[in-house]
């Protein structure tokens, strides 16, 4: 890639990543939705995160300064168990998936992620955490989808699943008019640098 090809920056986030059998879970419970509301733009399952910090457009060159310290956050930190539950709609048009489990550890990571950013020099707008899943977004205009399938799958619950790693995502948005798509610029495992406790599952 020449000079006039590189992106002048990339738009990164930091997140975790439901299990496939998990989204698949999901995914099944969603099918008839899928028929019912075509219309939405449903965001690919394999696409489907729960970001704990999002950072925005990088320079390129400024995405390298987080990988040593988000291994070693990784390495340090034990896998979360967490599950998908329920759902629900931002700003009637956003359709989301709710995460249940190891809540307050969810918290704390994504506590210590956004303070590792910062130390790397790393600016970006800090958000309230909500942890979710974003599904499908509703056309402008259409006020009633996102509600509606959010109240047919509103008593789902998964079944409980452990978040093994810790994922640093770029994006191509806005780099043309096609669907945004994603993909690991890397993921590092958790609970490698420390011995289990008691109760817990040694790292795999």
């Amino acid at each position: 890639m020449n000079d006039q090809t590189r992106p002048a920056t990339v738009r990164v986030f930091i997140a975790l990543a439901p299990p496939d059998d998990a989204k698949e879970e999901l995914a099944r419970e969603l099918r008839s939705a899928y028929h019912t509301h075509p219309h939405v733009r449903w965001n690919r399952v394999e696409d489907w995160h729960i970001t704990l910090a999002f950072l925005g457009e990088l320079p390129p060159r400024t995405v390298p300064l987080l990988r040593p310290p988000l291994a070693a956050l990784a390495a340090d930190r034990a896998p979360l168990s967490l599950a998908l539950r329920g759902s629900g709609s931002f700003d009637d048009r956003v359709l989301w998936s709710g995460i249940d489990g190891d809540l307050d550890g969810l918290h704390a990571l994504a506590a210590d992620v956004r303070t590792l950013v910062r130390n790397c020099g790393i600016t970006f707008a800090e958000r309230p955490l909500r942890p979710h899943l974003t599904l499908a977004r509703a056309r402008r205009g259409d006020a009633a989808s996102a509600g509606e399938i959010a109240d047919g799958i509103a008593g789902f619950a998964g079944r409980p699943w452990r978040a093994e790693r810790l994922h640093l995502v770029g994006s191509n948005h806005g780099r043309g008019h096609g669907p945004v798509r994603y993909r690991d610029i890397e993921a590092w495992p958790f609970g490698t640098a420390r011995p289990p406790g008691p109760g817990e599952p040694a790292a795999e």
